[in-house]
C-alpha cells in the first residue's frame, strides 16, 4: 500500500508521485484509485488499488542503487546475432518488467546497437522511450535536472566512438 506523496514507478510509464488517494465510479462500478502525477509527459494515471500488483507499480529505487544503473549502461552489452524480431521482444520484456535496470540493460543495448549500425524505426521509438522512463526515475532518485541525465545518456558512448 502506497501513500499520499510516494514516489513509484509505474512501467511502461515511469516514475511520478502519488498526488491523491480517490474512490470513483466507472460504469456502475466504484473502485478506489491511486492519482499518480508522472512528470514525464505531464500525465496524470488513475491506478486501481486492487490492480496495483498486476501492474508492477513500486517504489523508485534507493539512492544507493543509482551507481549500479549507470554501470549498467556503461557495460556497453548488446545482444548480438539475434534478428531484429527477437531482440525487439526480448528488450519489450525487459521495459514491461518495470525494473530500472532491465531498462538499463535496453538503453545501453540500443545506444550501442545505434553507435554501430543504426537502429530501425521501431528500436529507435524503443530507445527514445525507455530513456524517458528510466530519467524520470533518475531524476525522481537524484537531485539533478531532466539536462544532466540527457547530456549523461547522450554521451554515453561518444567515448568511445571518439577513440576509435
Amino acid at each position: 500500500m502506497f501513500d499520499i506523496g510516494d514516489k513509484v514507478v509505474y512501467p511502461m510509464h515511469g516514475a511520478g508521485v502519488i498526488e491523491a488517494i480517490e474512490e470513483k465510479e466507472i460504469l456502475g462500478d466504484k473502485k478506489k484509485y491511486y492519482v499518480m502525477n508522472i512528470p514525464n509527459g505531464d500525465m496524470k494515471v488513475m491506478i486501481p488499488l486492487d490492480n496495483v500488483q498486476k501492474v508492477g507499480l513500486r517504489d523508485v529505487i534507493e539512492k544507493g542503487s543509482v551507481g549500479t544503473v549507470y554501470q549498467i549502461l556503461e557495460s556497453h552489452d548488446e545482444l548480438t546475432n539475434v534478428n531484429w524480431n527477437r531482440r525487439y521482444r526480448a528488450n519489450m520484456e525487459k521495459i514491461k518488467s518495470g525494473s530500472i535496470f532491465k531498462v538499463a540493460e535496453v538503453v545501453g543495448s540500443l545506444l550501442l546497437r545505434d553507435r554501430k549500425k543504426g537502429l530501425s524505426t521501431g528500436e529507435r521509438r524503443m530507445l527514445e522511450s525507455a530513456k524517458q522512463i528510466l530519467m524520470s526515475e533518475l531524476l525522481m532518485v537524484q537531485d539533478i535536472n531532466r539536462d544532466e541525465v540527457a547530456a549523461y545518456l547522450e554521451n554515453l558512448f561518444n567515448d568511445e566512438a571518439d577513440s576509435k
